[in-house]
């Protein structure tokens, strides 16, 4: 399957260099999410395991912001008085889409300029390397709006990257975290200037790409699914990964540039 050709209704999607990009575009409004966009993406990013054109995404920002997370008016409003089972549906709609994210195969960068807030921080956590700009601004802000914190995995993910305690207080409080406390939390790998932020995304998508992209999904199974493993079940997980991979013809290639003095150029197989 190839993704480089597709064209999302609901947000903009372009490929290049192996490399594909998504934006939400609605800027006037910060880029919130629908119930359309939330499933678009979703299927996006399960269809990204299938992807021969695409070895990382880049979830970029969009006229100065990431996300302003669910639309208060396509989204909040209609939610009132639905009935369980409805309500139930939507709430594991929106946790599909950081299945997807999870499980598509491919490492994936944030970059956050202005506001992720509400699923929008929860986009940039399910991502696997977070970049921002100085002055964003980063809150899980459920409680605000009378939900638990416990939204989209966020009590299962957050504490793994900052610390039970700081996911504790973000997760009742509903604060914005700012974005020195999130580069000193671990939240964000690395700040940068806004009109160099996509450029350090993109470089960082390309020495990715460029490397070898089946390890790299092997890399990213394996942080993920060792969350539930105990220590000896990880290091064994692990040797079988290991081992899968000194199968790939990277692996050799990798070896044979070592003896040659040269740089290895991987190929993904």
């Amino acid at each position: 399957m190839k993704l480089s050709g597709r064209m999302p209704e609901h947000f903009l999607w372009q490929v290049a260099d192996r490399v594909g990009t998504v934006r939400l575009n609605q800027p006037d409004r910060k880029n919130p999410l629908t119930f359309d966009s939330y499933a678009e993406l979703r299927d996006l990013f399960r269809d990204l395991v299938y992807a021969e054109d695409v070895d990382v995404v880049i979830f970029a920002s969009t006229e100065g912001n990431f996300c302003s997370g669910g639309d208060v008016h396509d989204i909040i409003g209609p939610l009132i008085g639905l009935p369980m089972k409805d309500l139930l549906a939507f709430t594991r709609m929106t946790g599909d889409l950081v299945k997807a994210m999870l499980g598509c195969g491919k490492p994936i960068i944030a970059a956050v300029e202005g506001v992720a807030v509400g699923a929008g921080a929860i986009i940039a956590m399910a991502s696997d390397l977070r970049l921002a700009t100085p002055e964003a601004k980063c809150a899980f802000l459920f409680t605000r709006v009378g939900l638990a914190g416990c939204d989209m995995g966020a009590c299962a993910m957050l504490p793994r990257i900052i610390g039970q305690g700081r996911a504790a207080e973000l997760l009742y409080t509903g604060r914005v975290m700012t974005a020195a406390e999130g580069e000193r939390w671990g939240f964000w790998n690395a700040l940068h200037p806004s009109a160099t932020l996509l450029a350090e995304a993109q470089a960082l998508a390309s020495r990715l790409a460029s490397g070898p992209t089946f390890a790299h999904g092997m890399t990213k199974t394996q942080l993920n699914h060792e969350w539930n493993m105990g220590l000896d079940q990880a290091i064994e997980a692990e040797a079988q990964a290991q081992a899968i991979c000194m199968q790939t013809k990277d692996f050799e290639r990798a070896y044979r540039a070592f003896v040659a003095k040269e740089r290895p150029v991987f190929a993904g197989d």
